[in-house]
């Protein structure tokens, strides 16, 4: 575009210096080379001006000054001059902008000044009869200069806005990827970590079972073989489960709920732990299914901890349905071996799950035993 520019500019800039008349202080051979060299630089701010905005506005104000001091009247050249304005403005720095936008009031300041107090293109000079017409073209003249960084401003804005759109999507992208990960985490959690401290547990009871009484041992494994079966199925549904939500983005299955309760308190007690559950007051009503869930996925973890970490002590669980809230309270000791820790993923996903449904859950040790806390909150509506 730049080389179009220069093949139309320098014929107009060459028969220009041609017809400069009063004003021409060079001769002809060197006017015709002032117009060539007028209208390279105009180009070349042309073809520079989105490499490099602050070196195309300033080869527009050398060219701008050149034709002024040859005394050379406006020409097509200096149309370079709004589209440099625009780039500043479109693309240059917050310094570039801003000095684009004090060289379009400054430009039509100039322009003015030149062609009235300079040499006479206007007919006369300055005097109150030409007043109205100078300020008639600084008018113009500063119309069109900042009407060209003006656009380029706008356009500066659309782009800054499409850029900060583009980021909030990659960040909003991010975020849902980063929550479907820590959901799965999580879930892959309490379905293996507690399937597999029951397996563990079985295997023990049984080979304890076996060292301290083998008469009994073909019993004692059987009916281990037969929780740990169980358990190991349950887990593999489960797993699969989540696995085909992770190949098939999907509505989510059926969820446990309290009902399921009962299972999980069977598999704790099969591996011989005692468990004591004591539910004051029950529900009034069913409970809404996410407090259901995150309920049960406490309970679960708090269990396999139990197995994991207990001393042997019963277990005791207390569930207290309010009519706005459930308190839910395990309690087991603590043991002499490695205690779950506050910052465990075990501790961390039960806080997940009790901040999903807006509760609170709290872990810590008291009287040495291994506290989990939680209360969450229940939907006014149950009890209208």
């Amino acid at each position: 575009m730049a080389a179009v520019f220069f093949a139309v500019a320098l014929p107009v800039e060459l028969m220009v210096g041609e017809s400069t008349g009063s004003v021409r202080i060079l001769g002809t051979p060197a006017m015709l080379f002032a117009g060539a060299i007028i209208a390279l630089i105009f180009s070349s701010a042309l073809a520079i001006r989105r490499w490099s905005p602050p070196l195309a506005l300033a080869l527009a104000w050398a060219g701008a000054a050149l034709q002024m001091a040859l005394g050379r009247p406006p020409s097509v050249s200096d149309l370079a001059i709004f589209g440099v304005l625009y780039v500043t403005a479109a693309y240059g720095t917050a310094r570039v902008y801003w000095v684009g936008f004090a060289s379009a009031l400054a430009g039509a300041l100039v322009i003015t000044a030149y062609l009235f107090v300079g040499p006479t293109f206007a007919g006369g000079g300055l005097s109150w009869q030409t007043l109205p017409l100078a300020v008639a073209v600084l008018v113009a003249a500063g119309f069109a200069l900042m009407l060209s960084w003006t656009v380029g401003a706008l356009v500066r804005t659309a782009v800054r806005a499409q850029a900060n759109r583009e980021a909030q999507r990659r960040a909003e992208a991010d975020a849902a990827a980063e929550q479907e990960r820590v959901r799965i985490a999580r879930d892959m959690h309490d379905v293996v970590a507690h399937s597999l401290a029951v397996v563990i547990a079985q295997a023990d009871g049984a080979r304890y079972a076996a060292a301290a009484d083998p008469a009994s041992a073909t019993s004692a494994a059987m009916d281990a073989l037969d929780t740990i079966s169980t358990t190991a199925r349950a887990a593999l549904a489960d797993v699969r489960l989540l696995l085909t939500q992770l190949r098939h983005p999907q509505p989510e299955g059926p969820q446990p709920t309290l009902a399921d309760l009962e299972e999980l308190y069977a598999q704790v007690r099969a591996t011989g732990i005692e468990l004591r559950v004591d539910i004051d007051p029950v529900p009034r009503r069913e409970p809404p299914a996410a407090v259901q869930l995150a309920v049960y996925r406490i309970l679960q973890e708090a269990l396999t901890n139990a197995l994991r970490h207990g001393d042997g002590r019963p277990v005791r669980v207390g569930l207290s349905w309010h009519p706005d809230r459930v308190d839910l309270e395990v309690r087991n000791g603590a043991g002499t071996g490695e205690r779950p820790a506050e910052s465990g993923h075990g501790v961390v996903g039960m806080s997940e799950r009790a901040s999903l449904v807006g509760g609170r859950l709290r872990a810590f040790g008291e009287d040495g035993e291994f506290v989990v806390s939680a209360t969450m909150p229940i939907a006014s509506e149950l009890d209208r």
